[in-house]
């Protein structure tokens, strides 16, 4: 049934971290319903992971048809979710202050890029820009080398999307004491700040430097890094802790006096060589029956497809097939109402008659607004 079962939530459709927002609540057990613009289509939407277990309905938010529908789908849920420009909804006729005067406790959720409001809300951007402006960006990337994006992660996936996912679970909650819905202003540059937390505590503290590739977690520490195996594939390594430090030297076979002193920052680029070319005298394989599933902090790493495969993650399900596809299982597991996809994604509105129906419209309605172009 999952933790969200019962719970209705309107998706008006976008791409990225929005319907990766809707994903996750709908891998919760919530209904939620992806609003399509008309005529839009695509190849094989059962390959779209973000589209799973949504009802898809097809609406033209530019006629007053459409908006209609709309807002008397609103009357129905608990929740609404956009990741449109600041003032898109507005204009539509479907902003928070008109879903909000149909259904006064609808928690109306909204994301973007820089912001509702601020010097850069209505500016173009992506993922690389936004992580750039709260210094995430700048904290990816060897010495002296370029920042490298950390694909987009952490501005769409981890700071915008999950961060609106939380916010709404927030504002749910509290509406159910309440009795009132509320806005929310979902920012992909506040998300990936406090994403970096940490970090920013790490510099007050003066354990982090603002130089890239210096420092314990970014490539800086031979005990926390990436490295080449003689395949040619590459294994991690995290042995941050004195205990499991003591456990890669003596497996690994390194000399325990050069690596005796191991927080000696200065030391740090000799030893990464030495774990370099220890660590190429053998396979990824050969690693991982020496090394895999000790204290050592160490992961063979693997592609996409490679992950699917491995035995930790065919124990715990960590990939399902769904319409065809492996794709990553609902996180995080419950004990009780387990999460689960209800079904693959869906093509382009069809479920448009059904929720039409569902929330009023006769068939001779609904045949109306297709004439009027207001649905599919």
């Amino acid at each position: 049934m999952g933790p969200l079962h019962g719970v209705r939530i309107v998706e008006l459709a976008g791409i990225g971290p929005g319907p990766f927002c809707g994903m996750m609540l709908a891998d919760m057990g919530a209904e939620v319903i992806s609003v399509e613009r008309v005529g839009v289509t695509a190849d094989q939407p059962e390959l779209d992971c973000s589209r799973r277990g949504k009802r898809s309905v097809a609406l033209n938010l530019k006629t007053p048809e459409g908006v209609k529908a709309l807002l008397k789908l609103v009357e129905t849920a608990d929740a609404l979710l956009e990741g449109f420009r600041p003032g898109v909804t507005e204009k539509l006729g479907v902003g928070p202050d008109d879903c909000l005067a149909v259904n006064p406790r609808l928690v109306y959720g909204r994301m973007t890029g820089w912001g509702q409001y601020g010097s850069m809300a209505q500016a173009a951007g992506h993922d690389i820009n936004y992580i750039s402006l709260t210094g995430a960006l700048h904290a990816f990337g060897r010495k002296g080398e370029k920042p490298v994006p950390p694909l987009n992660m952490v501005g769409d996936f981890g700071g915008g999307g999950m961060m609106l996912a939380f916010g709404m679970v927030c504002a749910l909650l509290e509406a159910q004491k309440s009795g009132k819905g509320q806005v929310i202003d979902a920012a992909m540059t506040d998300g990936s700040a406090v994403l970096m937390s940490m970090f920013n505590s790490a510099h007050e503290r003066g354990t982090h430097s603002l130089e890239r590739g210096v420092n314990r977690l970014d490539s800086g520490a031979h005990f926390y890094d990436t490295y080449e195996t003689a395949d040619g594939k590459y294994i991690s390594l995290g042995s941050i802790e004195p205990q499991f430090y003591a456990q890669l030297i003596e497996v690994a076979g390194l000399p325990a006096d050069k690596f005796a002193d191991q927080m000696d920052k200065s030391k740090w680029p000799e030893l990464s060589e030495i774990v370099a070319d220890t660590i190429k005298q053998k396979t990824r394989d050969e690693w991982c029956e020496l090394m895999e599933g000790s204290d050592i902090c160490f992961a063979p790493v693997l592609d996409l497809i490679e992950a699917q495969s491995h035995p930790h993650n065919l124990e715990r399900n960590t990939y399902v097939e769904i319409g065809g596809m492996k794709q990553p299982a609902p996180a995080p597991r419950f004990s009780r109402t387990e999460a689960h996809i209800r079904f693959a994604a869906k093509p382009y509105g069809e479920d448009t008659d059904a929720l039409l129906q569902e929330i009023g419209y006769s068939a001779e309605e609904i045949g109306q607004l297709r004439v009027g172009k207001a649905c599919n």
